[in-house]
């Protein structure tokens, strides 16, 4: 290949000086099919060639067997695909390959990169969709790394999203999620996207969904809207919400955010997605937060009551005052037992109901075979069996700290302890344990004692006096003589 210089030198001779090529070829020294090649400007010497050999390895068969490797990975765990390498290895192996591993690499290459389909750009009015899609981030809660679900919506004409973390994706996180986001955008889209998530989807898939989860068609009655499921593996139906799934995850979760609690993580989500309301997406004029202005008015208004985000179940309770739910108990006041309730579970508590009446309320638990707790259930059944007191479940589970115990310690019976825990129960540990700590100053070995210092922000060692004496009148006693007497009696 000759030079640029070279080039411009045989192109000058010959279209402007009107050279012939065997002269050009003299005066350049250079050979006159060199010359020929270049001197009408057919050719360019600096433009790269198209043209792209195939390795006569990589034959028709070989070619086959390649794309059905890539057909197996379809139905393949995400982290069970064929890599390269193993193409290759298993070309050697069962076809007698005798090309190189980079040939093969560099035809599968090749075949990635070629987009395999063209896809129509789409275009929403104001209020017509909302994509609804799931994905999963890495946060610190305290010093534990987590990994949280996160629930992604986006309007499809504004682009406006919202994002809200779970610790599953289970059927009342769909629910939350979808209610949180309507509140959030202050209005219901006429219709919402989805992949073909089975807490939606009963029967069917895409266009042939046949039926949906009860508990879904319950809220898309409530809300008005209509659903819409993407084709298997077709990403590209709902691509604004998958890209928000990844742009979350990038920008939202990077660092890893490192906080105490979901409220928190959910807070510091919400004022993320206001702050995106003020970036104007490459090739529109206006921010996504003006256009979310005018797609708000064109939202189905919100419901004057929203639904309770929760699954619901019987459940019967057992000897030891406890429910079970999935894999987990929670206790109730013992006066329940054999009781049938309805037991009504959210994304974060659980709550207990007989008979219209919420009777406990717990924080929802994701161990198995867990318990949780509460100490006041047990207190009827504990005055009247309190030597059970000190190995009692419920007792040990309340984690109550060590002063208590030294104080019920030089208590003079079990059932004084119970009246204790009663206390700590009314009154609280925060407030019961100075009322504590004021009795053992005094040497007052009893419940009497601390229930005298409880609600007081000192104790006094002397009382004041009032300011004005009392006067004390002398009394009449003539009418005792009269009873001694003989006269009327008293």
């Amino acid at each position: 290949m000759i030079k640029v210089d070279q080039y411009q030198l045989i192109r000058e001779l010959h279209a402007v000086k009107g050279l012939s090529q065997r002269e050009i070829a003299r005066q350049l020294g250079i050979s006159r099919n060199t010359v020929k090649k270049y001197c009408q400007g057919e050719t360019l010497p600096f433009e790269k060639s198209t043209r792209q050999r195939n390795p006569s390895v990589i034959t028709s068969e070989v070619k086959a067997f390649i794309q059905k490797c890539f057909a197996d990975d379809d139905a393949a765990p995400s982290k069970q695909k064929h890599t390269a390498k193993r193409i290759y290895d298993r070309l050697v192996k069962e076809m007698g390959f005798t090309g190189g591993e980079s040939t093969v690499r560099h035809y599968i290459k090749k075949i990635k990169d070629r987009p395999s389909e063209a896809f129509v750009p789409l275009e929403f009015d104001p209020g017509e969709a909302m994509q609804v899609d799931w994905g999963e981030a890495t946060v610190v809660f305290g010093s534990t790394k987590t990994v949280v679900h996160v629930f992604c919506a986006r309007l499809c004409a504004s682009a406006a999203p919202f994002v809200i973390a779970f610790p599953f994706e289970r059927l009342e996180a769909l629910l939350e999620g979808h209610i949180e986001s309507f509140k959030f955008f202050g209005g219901v889209p006429h219709r919402a996207i989805y992949d073909n998530m089975r807490t939606i989807v009963k029967d069917g898939w895409g266009k042939h969904v046949t039926s949906e989860q009860a508990d879904f068609v319950h809220l898309k009655a409530h809300y008005s809207f209509k659903s819409t499921f993407c084709n298997p593996g077709q990403g590209n139906e709902k691509g604004l919400v998958e890209n928000l799934v990844g742009w979350s995850r990038r920008n939202m979760f990077v660092p890893m955010p490192r906080v105490n609690s979901f409220e928190e993580l959910n807070q510091l989500l919400l004022e993320r997605c206001l702050e995106y309301q003020e970036h104007t997406i490459r090739g529109r004029t206006r921010t996504v937060g003006q256009d979310f202005e005018i797609e708000k008015s064109k939202l189905t208004e919100l419901p004057k009551r929203h639904m309770e985000p929760i699954r619901q179940v019987l459940a019967k309770v057992n000897t030891f005052a406890t429910v079970r739910f999935e894999k987990n108990r929670y206790s109730i006041p013992v006066k329940y037992v054999g009781s049938e309730v309805t037991i009504k579970a959210s994304v974060f508590e659980v709550t207990i109901w007989h008979r219209g009446q919420q009777i406990a309320q717990h924080p929802r638990l994701y161990d198995q075979n867990a318990v949780s707790y509460q100490l006041e259930h047990y207190l009827p059944l504990l005055e009247k069996k309190p030597r059970s007191v000190w190995n009692a479940q419920p007792v040990r589970a309340a984690n109550l700290p060590t002063v208590f115990w030294d104080f019920a310690d030089k208590l003079t019976s079990d059932y004084e302890v119970v009246k204790l825990l009663k206390l700590a129960s009314q009154h609280g540990i925060p407030m019961l344990l100075p009322a504590i700590q004021r009795a053992l100053a005094y040497g007052s070995y009893s419940c009497e004692g601390v229930l005298k210092h409880l609600g007081t922000t000192e104790y006094k060692e002397s009382v004041d006096l009032p300011i004005d004496p009392i006067e004390i009148q002398q009394v009449d006693l003539s009418v005792y003589d009269a009873i001694a007497t003989g006269g009327e009696s008293a």
